[in-house]
């Protein structure tokens, strides 16, 4: 798994699913992310791709480890737009 590719690819998700805010940076929750089709069939581990992508300060939550159905409220947001 090329973890750098695997990161682009969720900025590009997170832009399509997500909303800009006043400041222009993108956020989506998490239950939107994984419940997506698109999505399921892009990245094989979701959450370790948003931990990478946290890691590399390219998205923020809160929290480190995210579950489907206990935290699909939690809000990602989108630091930048590349690598």
């Amino acid at each position: 798994m090329n973890v750098e590719h695997e990161v682009t690819l969720l900025i590009g998700e997170i832009k399509r699913l997500g909303t800009q805010d006043a400041e222009g940076k993108y956020s989506v929750t998490f239950g939107v992310l994984f419940n997506d089709d698109q999505c399921a069939n892009i990245f094989e581990a979701l959450v370790g791709t948003l931990r990478a992508a946290k890691r590399k300060k390219v998205v923020t939550y809160e929290g480190e480890l995210l579950l489907q159905g206990v935290h699909d409220k939690v809000a990602i947001k989108l630091l930048k737009d590349s690598l």
